[in-house]
C-alpha cells in the first residue's frame, strides 16, 4: 500500500513502496515538558548511574551506526525511496473516469508536452510531466459534442490532433494556440491515428483503414490507399482470410513504425493487416497463435510483436513483416497485456489490466516483472518512451506514470 509521509506538515509525499516513516511516527508528535515541571533533588548515586547509562548508550549506538545507514532525515529518506521504483505515478487535476489515450512533447522543448484522453482531456506541461494543467479548445467549447481526443504528434513546432467526433485541431507554435481544421463529412470511419511528417504535413489513419496524406496544413487531402479495409476483405483476393467480413473490416488498434509501416488488428482480434508505403491496398494476414489479438507494434530492431487476448506474448522470427511468431514466456498474473513500448533494442515494457507492468532487457527474451504499479487499481492502455530517459505509462481513471530511469 501507498503511504503517506510528511517531510512538511502541509505537504504530504505519496509513495508507491512503503518507508520507515511509520517506525518514527508515534515520537514526531511527542512534547517534552520541562520548562513547567516542578525541581527535584536526584541523588548523586542516580547520577553517576545516569551519567554511565548514557555513555554506554552512546557507545552502542555509534557502534551501530557503523553497520547500518541511518533512518533519520525525513525528506533525505522520500527521495531515496523515490528512486527505488522504475516509475512513478503523476496525479492529475481531472475527472477519475477520464481514460487516456496519448501524449507527446515539442522536439525542440521536450520539457513542453500535451497529454490526450476521453471527455474533451487536453492537459499540458512545461516541467517534462512533472505537473501538468488543463487546456481547452475554444471551437470545441462551444460544441455540444463530448469529443475524445485520439491521438498527438509534433514536428518541430508543428503539432496535429485527431478526435471522434471527427475533429482536426493544428498548431503552428508548439500548442500555444490550436486551429481548428474542416474535414469533410464523406470521411470514411474515425480518426484513430496521426503522424506529423514535416513541414505543413501530415499523415492520417481512420479505424475503416483509410489514410490520407497532406502537404498544406490539412487544407487537401490525398488518398494513399484505394479503397477501405471493408472492400478490400471482399474482394476475392481476400477470400483465404479466416473469419473476415465485411462486419470485421475496422480497426482495433493501429501502430506505425517509424519508416512509415502500420500494422493493425482487426476489430474481432481474428486477424490483421499490414501496408507499406506505396502499396495500393492493406494486406491481411491471417493470425498464427490460437486466440484472438489483442494488440500489435514494432520492436525497436523492425520486428513485430504480438499481444492475445488472456494475457500471451509472441515475437515475430526476425524483422520486417511476416506471420511466423514464437511465444515468450510472461508472469502476468492472469490478467491481459495491453501494450509494449521499447525504451532501446534491449528494453522493453508491458503493460495491461490491474496495474501490470512487466520489463525485458534483453529483446523480449524473457521478462520480469515491476511491482511499482501493483496497488494501482487501474488497467495500463500505452507505454510510450519519448526517448530513453522520458516514457509514460497511461491507463484508466486518469492513471499516468513517469519513468525514473
Amino acid at each position: 500500500m501507498a503511504t503517506l509521509q510528511f517531510t512538511d506538515c502541509s505537504k504530504p509525499v505519496i509513495l508507491l513502496r512503503p518507508s520507515f516513516t511509520s517506525l518514527f511516527a508515534s515520537n514526531r508528535h511527542r512534547h517534552w515538558r520541562t520548562s513547567q515541571s516542578p525541581a527535584r533533588f536526584i541523588p548523586k548515586a542516580s547520577l553517576q548511574q545516569f551519567s554511565l547509562n548514557r555513555r554506554r548508550f552512546i557507545a552502542e549506538t555509534t557502534a551501530i551506526s557503523l553497520s547500518i545507514p541511518p533512518l533519520f532525515g525525513f525528506e533525505q529518506l522520500a527521495k531515496s525511496e523515490e528512486a527505488l521504483a522504475e516509475w512513478e505515478r503523476v496525479y492529475l487535476p481531472i475527472d477519475p473516469g477520464v481514460v487516456l489515450l496519448d501524449i507527446a512533447f515539442v522536439p525542440d522543448d521536450l520539457n513542453h508536452g500535451f497529454l490526450l484522453g476521453t471527455r474533451q482531456t487536453l492537459m499540458e506541461t512545461k516541467d517534462g510531466g512533472n505537473t501538468w494543467i488543463p487546456r481547452s479548445i475554444a471551437s470545441a467549447e462551444d460544441e455540444d459534442f463530448n469529443y475524445r481526443f485520439n491521438s498527438i504528434s509534433f514536428k518541430g513546432k508543428e503539432g496535429w490532433i485527431v478526435g471522434k467526433p471527427a475533429i482536426l485541431l493544428y498548431t503552428s507554435d508548439a500548442g500555444e494556440s490550436w486551429e481548428r481544421i474542416p474535414l469533410s463529412a464523406e470521411l470514411p470511419g474515425d480518426m484513430v491515428y496521426i503522424k506529423a511528417t514535416g513541414e505543413k504535413s501530415a499523415e492520417m489513419v481512420t479505424d475503416e483503414g483509410a489514410i490520407y496524406v497532406t502537404s498544406n496544413r490539412g487544407y487537401n487531402w490525398k488518398a494513399a490507399v484505394q479503397e477501405t479495409v471493408s472492400a478490400t476483405l471482399n474482394r476475392t483476393v481476400s477470400s483465404g482470410i479466416s473469419g473476415a467480413s465485411y462486419y470485421t473490416g475496422t480497426f482495433n488498434t493501429v501502430n506505425r513504425s517509424p519508416d512509415g509501416r502500420y500494422v493493425a488488428v482487426s476489430s474481432r482480434g481474428n486477424f490483421y493487416l499490414t501496408w507499406e508505403p506505396g502499396q495500393a491496398f492493406w494486406q491481411p494476414h491471417n493470425r498464427a497463435v490460437a486466440r484472438r489479438i489483442q494488440n500489435m507494434g514494432w520492436r525497436a530492431d523492425g520486428g513485430l510483436w504480438l499481444l492475445v487476448r488472456g494475457g500471451g506474448l509472441f515475437l515475430s522470427k526476425g524483422t520486417g513483416i511476416t506471420e511466423e511468431f514464437e511465444e515468450v514466456p510472461v508472469q502476468s498474473r492472469g490478467f491481459g497485456i495491453l501494450d509494449v513500448g521499447y525504451r532501446s533494442v534491449e528494453e522493453a515494457w508491458a503493460a495491461g489490466g490491474s496495474g501490470v507492468l512487466l520489463r525485458t532487457t534483453n529483446g523480449g527474451k524473457s521478462w520480469t516483472r515491476d511491482k511499482a504499479a501493483d496497488n494501482i487499481a487501474a488497467n495500463l492502455y500505452s507505454v510510450k518512451f519519448i526517448n530513453e530517459k522520458k516514457g509514460f505509462v497511461l491507463g484508466n481513471d486518469g492513471v499516468l506514470l513517469r519513468y525514473l530511469g
